[in-house]
Parts: C-alpha cells; structure tokens; sequence
C-alpha cells in the first residue's frame, strides 16, 4: 500500500481501536496485539448480486450471481502428530481455506483453519451450517468449480465437458454444444477468485511460506491478511499488485446494483434437479444468443 493509505490504517487502529506504539513488547506480542485491533475492527462486506441491467460480458448471464466460491491451499507448519491430516492431495503441509469473493477481487466471505486433507465440499457444508457461517439468501448463487456439489445457491460447471475453449475460436476451437459454452462462460466469470488469490499471494509473502507461530496465530494471520487486502482495494484508486498480473481483462464496477436484503437463507449443499434445470435452461439461452449473433 502507499504511504498515504498505510498512514490512514495506523489511524484506524489508533482511533478506533485503540492499537499503540508498545516498543517494549516483544514481536510476538506485538503480532498479537495487531492481529486482536484488526480482527475486531473488521466490517462485514455484504456482496451485490448482478441485475439484469448488468453490461459485464463475463457476468451478464448470471443474475442473481453473488460472486465466485473456491478453496485455496495455504502453508503452514503444524505438530508433527497433525501432519497426516494437514497433508494436502499434492502432499505440502497447509490449511484448506474457503473463500469467496465479488466481481470487484474483494472477499466477502473466509473460513481459515481447516485441514489441508479436508474436502473442499465438506468445508462449504461446515460453512453453511454455522450460525455465523455464509449466508446465501434464497434466490441467489455463488459460481464454484466442479470440487462442489450442483446445488441450491452454487452453479458448478458440467462435468465431464471442455471449458477451455475461446468464443468464437480464435487460437481454440469454439464450443460445439450449449454445455461448452455455459462452461466456457462459467470459467471466464468464476475466474476472478483465481485473480483475487493470486493478488493476495503476490502481495503478503507470508502466505507463500509456512511461519513459525502456532497454528492459531497462523490462522490469524491469514484474515489480517484477507481483511488488508480489501482495506487496500477500497482506499487505492489502482492496486499495484494487481496491475503486475499480466494478460488479465479490467475489472468492471457493479456499482448500480441496489444492496441485497437478506430473508431466507440457504440451510444445505444438496445436488439439486431443480438447480440442475436451472443450468440447464441457462445452457440453452446462452446457445440460443449466441447462435442469433449475439456475445
């Protein structure tokens, strides 16, 4: 971050929280102390679905979309007896964390801490059914990877069927088959949480190596780390970090969308044959656009 926004945090912190300058602490207390101001200073960012009125072609198609929902591998160094089960499917040592975030690369939404051996659709259940856990209203959806369930509030891709193909098949071959394109499509949309981990992991090296605190400072720095991050993306007219990422499409800014009123949410993470209708008919339009000459 530049001088100016850090300078405005150091504020925040001091102000609000009341966060001093102890010189006689020592550096694991100070972490402590930072780590405790900025946890509970911390706001909660309620995400915007896409309207109909939405001009974003990767996520015009997805009303009622919330933003992209994925896990992602991080390091960390554990008790030898936890080894086993923080050992992931690549065999590092690290924490599986859900994520979600908006259009925007902002997180809305992270569960730290459980193992790396977790399945990634056994966290999101975890994180459904907590009190204070994600919250996604009825109605509206989160776009996932094929590692969840096709259910009420998460659209995941067919399986089984190509997605990375080009739209009119410049340097690829295009889709053959509505199935491809909604996958195509879902791809190009869901790819923002890819970006947003990436950013994140540029910036905070400590997330790109295991740390010698304990599992439980370990786990609080990985919000501090979420939590600055959107701190930097809301105070910084451009973000360096991202500008680094080379080949990337402009984020646009859904800013017209109305704040969502939250009523009911959704309770499971079920396969669902309405939801699967649902791609179904998505599919369909998608196919039916594009074959009448539109994007």
């Amino acid at each position: 971050m530049d001088r100016n926004t850090f300078g405005r945090l150091c504020r925040i912190l001091r102000d609000r929280v009341g966060l001093v300058d102890q010189r006689q602490v020592t550096v694991e207390e100070q972490v402590a102390i930072f780590l405790c101001a900025l946890v509970h200073h911390k706001k909660s960012r309620i995400p915007i679905p896409i309207d109909e009125a939405c001009t974003d072609r990767r996520w015009k198609w997805f009303t009622g979309c919330l933003g992209a929902l994925n896990g992602t591998y991080i390091n960390v160094r554990v008790p030898i007896a936890d080894v086993p089960r923080y050992r992931n499917r690549k065999g590092h040592i690290t924490t599986n964390t859900l994520v979600v975030c908006d259009p925007q690369l902002r997180f809305t939404y992270l569960l730290p801490g459980w193992e790396g051996l977790a399945a990634d659709s056994r966290i999101l259940r975890d994180a459904i059914s907590r009190p204070l856990g994600l919250k996604v209203p009825k109605g509206c959806y989160y776009l996932c990877d094929q590692a969840y369930p096709n259910a009420e509030g998460f659209l995941t891709p067919y399986k089984g069927v190509r997605y990375h193909l080009k739209e009119w098949g410049v340097g690829r071959q295009a889709p053959q088959t509505p199935e491809e394109l909604f996958n195509l499509r879902n791809s190009k949309a869901r790819n923002v949480i890819e970006r947003s981990f990436a950013v994140l992991k540029m910036r905070w090296g400590i997330l790109r190596s295991t740390s010698f605190y304990p599992i439980d400072v370990q786990t609080g720095l990985i919000i501090a780390c979420f939590l600055l991050h959107n701190y930097i993306r809301s105070e910084m007219v451009v973000d360096p970090v991202e500008a680094e990422l080379v080949n990337e499409a402009d984020i646009d800014d859904e800013t017209v969308n109305d704040p969502l009123l939250y009523g009911d949410n959704i309770s499971s993470v079920e396969p669902s044959a309405l939801w699967t209708q649902k791609r179904d008919d998505l599919a369909m339009e998608m196919w039916g656009d594009r074959n009448n000459g539109q994007v």
